[in-house]
């Protein structure tokens, strides 16, 4: 149902005033999703894989092919979290990920350094493989937090799915979610194969809302990739736009911020939702990059 975002430790910068941090984490996440925080804290369960070691630059571009569409570059002096995939410290959370947070989870985890297929030649395997009908696998990780709203979030990743799982999925999502001062910046999309839409996520009402966007399910065995454009207006969470295979398209749409009294805190977070069959299936995402900056 929903997603967040947790820690990395390597950081360097490179002369056009770009930080840029690479898979090497903290392995004491919480969820802080809409649903966990609906519902309160869970105690999280560490990936099972290991992953090599990350660098201060990447050795790969984050984005292996031009199609970019209309999504603004990382701007002068924004961090750039790269090779996500790899990050140590990737936990799922039980039944969190479930509508309302509760009830049994499914079988679901993460296998990391997977080598085919991959565009970096590391790639994560997001999967799920049985668990009651409609309840989601959910994953997330910590980030170094951000004393302020972002003024710029831009989260891209590289996306593949086998023909044999190609219309398993009852939706695919992903969120960023930063706490500061105060408040809850939840900035989440959901790739909903039921109704055919992209849709947001409003945390105060704690409901997906429909978009003018439509969704065509991913084409099996191909790499599509998918950037989401967002930022924070005073206390309001603005969802600016979904580019899917370099075809942009604004939505513009805000929400406010919910009032929480969290501390800091910054996650990504991945979930992959089954259907009415519990019909099982695996999601290879590579080169999972988050730029933002306060």
């Amino acid at each position: 149902m929903q997603l967040s975002l947790k820690g990395f430790c390597t950081i360097g910068t490179l002369s056009i005033g770009l930080v840029f941090i690479n898979g090497c984490g903290v392995s004491t996440a919480k969820p802080t999703s809409a649903v966990a925080a609906a519902t309160g804290q869970f105690t999280g369960t560490g990936a099972t894989a290991s992953v090599p070691s990350g660098s201060s630059t990447p050795t790969s571009p984050a984005t292996p092919s031009s199609n970019n569409g209309s999504a603004p570059a990382p701007p002068a002096g924004a961090t750039i979290m790269s090779n996500i995939q790899n990050q140590k410290g990737w936990q799922t959370c039980g039944g969190c990920g479930n509508d309302g947070g509760a009830g049994q989870g499914p079988i679901y985890d993460i296998t990391q350094s997977i080598a085919s297929p991959a565009l970096s030649g590391s790639s994560a395997d997001f999967w799920i493989t049985g668990g009651p009908a409609y309840s989601g696998g959910y994953y997330f990780i910590e980030q170094p937090t951000v004393p302020n709203p972002v003024s710029y979030l831009r989260y891209e990743f590289d996306l593949y799915i086998p023909a044999q799982y190609a219309s398993a999925p009852q939706a695919i999502e992903f969120e960023c979610q930063q706490n500061a001062n105060g408040y809850t910046y939840n900035y989440a999309w959901q790739a909903d194969y039921a109704s055919k839409t992209w849709r947001v996520f409003n945390y105060t009402t704690k409901h997906w809302e429909g978009t003018s966007v439509a969704f065509q399910a991913f084409a099996p065995d191909t790499w599509h990739h998918i950037i989401a454009m967002y930022h924070a207006s005073g206390t309001q969470v603005i969802h600016d736009s979904i580019t899917v295979d370099g075809v942009t398209s604004p939505v513009n749409i805000a929400h406010d911020a919910l009032f929480t009294g969290n501390g800091l805190e910054l996650t990504n977070a991945f979930q992959v939702d089954l259907d009415g069959n519990s019909s099982p299936y695996h999601v290879y995402v590579d080169n999972l990059t988050v730029s933002l900056k306060d």
